[in-house]
């Protein structure tokens, strides 16, 4: 059951959703965060959304808390710790125990690094992991500088030396350089609930908004318009098509389905907008769909399986293939049966097969395994990619980051 701190506790406070440290990674919504958890195994596994996004194009971030076999908790990517965030886990606190670990799984996402230090303090005896190889721009910072605790400690190499080996495998993805940075991840996978644990590597979009965005439909509905004098009624076909033209826009910045108008055409609706509140941007809506847009999302979604998104596929993953599909391999030895991104769907019930054909992408000859994909053909439309291919070439011809290497 899906449950925030108003339905648990009657009407909320400003203050129990209130996040102070928003200027830190200024994105919508800001100072203001909502919180729901869910139940995804009765007494053993809850997971935590807030809402993330810029220019209204939102997108779930997500904490899970896993319940150990020797009591406690253990905490993968926290998010913003608010009142009613912190007194959520205190409810499980109260029936299962302290939090004893918090993990930090990832290198280099900002976004999820900027909780930590705040979440330990709310939980201050419980122990702090990161992954490994961790890193800071402009200036590359000791740990405790950037608001950890001063007793962090890094995860160890081999998961059998960690304090929860009993209960958890993991593997480390990277770190794949970059340039300016390094990209990596840490999977977890938690035997006993057969659950994988993982930050961006996979997702999967659900065809209708997630809880946490709907909320606050006004994301959805904006994005819903076709054009910017439109008022577009808040009913269930608008959530819907708002959410999947988010998602094209998160995934791929400028799908092929879409056309971005000159300014000064934008400005010129824009004095016939609507709404030309702030709140809409004075009515600027610089869009323009093509009316087939949908087949974009559908092939994005599938019918809801797992892919690697087109921005590792275009930027990073293709600078370390064989070192991916090695990693992809190991986590696909593991035996589970559903996974928990930090991002998008969740749980998405999923084979290890299903897990590792999502990064046949990297692959001269994708191996063919029966499963989601009906042949070896990488499902993602390839004109969608162009944007994303042309930034490509663009940081390489620029020595900015690495070439990418070819397939394996």
């Amino acid at each position: 059951m899906a449950q925030t701190a108003a339905q648990l506790q009657g009407q909320l406070h400003p203050r129990d959703i209130s996040w102070p440290f928003w200027p830190l990674v200024p994105l919508y919504p800001y100072n203001r965060r909502r919180t729901i958890r869910k139940e995804v195994i009765k007494d053993q596994l809850w997971t935590f959304d807030q809402l993330q996004g810029i220019l209204y194009v939102v997108v779930p971030i997500r904490m899970t808390v896993v319940k150990l076999d020797a009591g406690g908790l253990l905490v993968y990517a926290p998010v913003a710790p608010t009142r009613e965030c912190v007194g959520l886990v205190q409810e499980l606190v109260a029936e299962h125990g302290d939090v004893k670990y918090i993990i930090l799984p990832t290198v280099s996402g900002l976004e999820h690094k900027v909780f930590v230090g705040p979440f330990a303090r709310c939980f201050p005896n419980a122990r702090v992991f990161v992954a490994p190889y961790q890193w800071s721009f402009p200036l590359d910072l000791p740990l405790n500088w950037l608001g950890f605790p001063s007793d962090t400690q890094l995860l160890p190499e081999d998961s059998t030396q960690a304090p929860f080996a009993n209960q958890f495998d993991y593997k480390m993805l990277g770190p794949i350089e970059l340039g300016l940075g390094s990209f990596g991840e840490v999977a977890f996978f938690d035997r006993r609930s057969r659950t994988l644990l993982l930050t961006d590597s996979v997702v999967a979009v659900p065809e209708d908004p997630p809880a946490i965005a709907q909320l606050d439909p006004y994301p959805l509905l904006f994005h819903a318009k076709d054009r910017a004098s439109d008022i577009v009624e808040d009913d269930r076909v608008n959530r819907r098509k708002g959410w999947q033209r988010i998602s094209l826009f998160a995934f791929y910045f400028r799908p092929a389905v879409l056309e971005t108008m000159k300014w000064s055409e934008a400005f010129g609706k824009a004095f016939r907008a609507g709404d030309r509140s702030a709140k809409a941007y004075f009515g600027l809506f610089p869009f323009n769909w093509d009316p087939d847009w949908k087949r974009s999302f559908d092939a994005l979604r599938g019918n809801g399986h797992l892919f690697v998104a087109p921005v590792l596929q275009s930027l990073i993953l293709n600078r370390a293939p064989k070192e991916t599909l090695d990693w992809a391999n190991c986590i696909a030895s593991w035996d589970f049966e559903r996974i928990i991104p930090c991002h998008f769907d969740s749980p998405v019930l999923a084979k290890p097969h299903q897990f590792r054909q999502a990064f046949s992408f990297l692959e001269k000859q994708p191996a063919v395994s029966a499963g989601v994909f009906g042949s070896s053909t990488y499902p993602l439309p390839e004109e969608d990619f162009k944007l994303l291919k042309r930034l490509d070439e663009s940081l390489s011809k620029l020595g900015i980051v690495p070439p990418a290497k070819n397939r394996v």
